[in-house]
């Protein structure tokens, strides 16, 4: 399966990022990647949350619904997309490396027989999203 991936070393508590990602409605304050468009439904598992993306500054949002499928406090969420031929799953994992440092790891898995259709035109730029994402998240906690 095709998938994108990041992850970066952070100075500060797995706790203090967890609640960076898990207030979708605040992810404005720090995130330029990933947006909440449905403030009014907290993640919870197999419910449903509208999100976008932007996958370029100043490009035009991506909007899309996904089902929360795991969400284990301070270690991982996680979501699915999926539309007629195409599968999109989002993992966002936390894990100690040390006194006060964390890593944080941003994956994305694309699957369906529309995938390879569609992943030539996203990957360079989702990627950049998802690295740029990472790198506000560590400013957001280590500041």
């Amino acid at each position: 399966m095709p998938s994108l991936y990041a992850e970066i070393e952070i100075n500060g508590s797995r706790d203090r990022a967890w609640e960076a990602l898990i207030h979708k409605e605040r992810w404005r304050e720090w995130n330029s990647f990933l947006f909440d468009r449905s403030p009014d439904r907290e993640f919870q598992q197999n419910r449903s949350v509208i999100l976008a993306v932007q996958r370029l500054k100043g490009e035009p949002d991506t909007v899309f619904e996904a089902i929360v499928t795991v969400l284990q406090p301070n270690v991982c969420l996680q979501w699915r997309s999926i539309a007629p031929g195409y599968r999109n799953e989002h993992t966002l994992e936390l894990q100690d490396v040390g006194w006060q440092r964390i890593k944080f790891t941003y994956r994305q898995t694309f699957s369906g027989r529309l995938s390879g259709l569609f992943l030539p035109f996203l990957r360079r730029d989702e990627q950049q999203g998802i690295d740029r994402m990472a790198r506000e998240l560590k400013y957001y906690v280590e500041r």
